[in-house]
């Protein structure tokens, strides 16, 4: 179905920060399957992780227990600071489903509100698109699910005013992903947290996009040092590999029982030992540890392009903002030239590189970008 705007070439392979397409030409890829691919293509611990469970057990089904799926949850549980329970789901929009599910059983009934962002991205689920602070996504869904409130980001204010009686969770992006990588100030999301406490509801953080080591910290909340009560990951989780998780506080965890939420085949052991691999693999090459320094590289690289007026974002996860509308023609000609990037809005070229990416391979990505912004812009 013509659900996506397809770049025009087809990948055919890829290994570390390069793809190559079916007529054999070389792409940097400073997209990472969209934040997915921490690690690289083709990453040979998680290769072998993979072949490995693959010949030994890929779907036994969640009526038994599994060693990689309870490493996993042990993993996550210590990667946030030695707190939370875990469910396992196949995806970001899963896991935020979830997410909502749970805040509402654990809020009771008569609370059901969750209060969103304006320019959010939550999901394409029916209740991951209503939680979408972005009303274009919306059209032709409608009616979606009712209870989800959208304010302005960066507003502790307008979500103090938002939070009522009948509300459940405020759900945020520590740094909004597809609503441009705008990151959320440490005042903002100190004072939801104050918020959350004091008005007795869930602060729910979604890390699909910026956790896995994309800020410097394995999740973007330990970078502002403000702790959420549920978090969701995905993307990084399995390098690639289909894979999602909830991470809540256990008082809130609980409130899951039997029957109230599953998947087939959520936690199955093939993407648990994928991601599994993926954490030794981030910790062993201490890839979190070198995230500061190439993120300061790269936001000074951009800062001294002619055409750019603005880089904002966190960690390995940057926006080169332009001056003009013309992001989505700059990135096709750097496609040609042999660059992936992307347009997260008319102005604003997204830079989620994988995190093995060195700082001559970024210096390559910004000459190819220059080259591109020379070739629209002087036009």
């Amino acid at each position: 179905m013509e659900t996506y705007s397809r770049l025009p070439i087809t990948v055919s392979g890829g290994k570390g920060v390069r793809l190559v397409d079916t007529e054999g030409r070389e792409y940097l890829d400073c997209l990472g399957g969209i934040a997915s691919c921490a690690l690289g293509h083709a990453d040979d611990r998680v290769a072998d992780a993979i072949a490995r469970q693959a010949a030994s057990l890929v779907q036994p089904s969640n009526f038994f227990r599994n060693v990689p799926a309870e490493q996993l949850a042990t993993r996550l549980h210590e990667s946030a600071g030695g707190w939370g329970r875990v469910f396992l789901a196949n995806s970001g929009a899963e896991a935020n489903e979830a997410a909502i599910k749970l805040v509402r059983k654990w809020a009771g009934r008569g609370r059901f509100k969750v209060v969103c962002a304006e320019g959010s991205f939550h999901g394409r689920t029916l209740a991951t698109l209503a939680a979408t602070g972005q009303a274009a996504k919306w059209e032709g869904f409608e009616p979606l699910p009712a209870g989800f409130t959208h304010v302005t980001y960066n507003d502790a204010a307008a979500f103090d005013a938002a939070v009522d009686s009948e509300t459940a969770a405020i759900l945020v992006e520590p740094v909004l992903g597809e609503g441009g990588v705008v990151p959320a100030t440490r005042e903002f999301l100190e004072a939801l947290r104050a918020l959350a406490t004091d008005r007795s509801v869930a602060l729910v953080f979604d890390e699909v996009q910026t956790g896995m080591g994309r800020t410097g910290n394995w999740w973007a909340f330990q970078a502002y040092g403000v702790t959420p009560d549920v978090f969701t990951a995905a993307k990084a989780l399995g390098n690639g590999v289909p894979i999602g998780a909830v991470v809540a506080r256990d008082e809130i965890a609980a409130t899951f029982g039997p029957g109230d939420h599953g998947s087939t085949f959520g936690g199955n052991p093939l993407a648990a030992a994928a991601a599994l691999a993926t954490f030794d693999a981030l910790e062993g090459d201490h890839l979190l540890d070198l995230v500061p320094e190439k993120s300061e590289f790269l936001r000074r690289q951009l800062e001294d392009l002619p055409y750019v007026v603005e880089v904002r974002g966190l960690g390995l996860m940057l926006a080169a903002v332009l001056g003009t509308n013309v992001a989505g023609s700059v990135c096709a000609s750097a496609l040609e030239k042999g660059l992936v990037v992307n347009a997260v809005a008319p102005d604003a070229i997204r830079f989620v590189p994988p995190l093995t990416i060195t700082t001559s391979e970024l210096e390559e990505a910004v000459r190819i970008l220059r080259s591109a912004m020379d070739e629209v812009l002087e036009r």
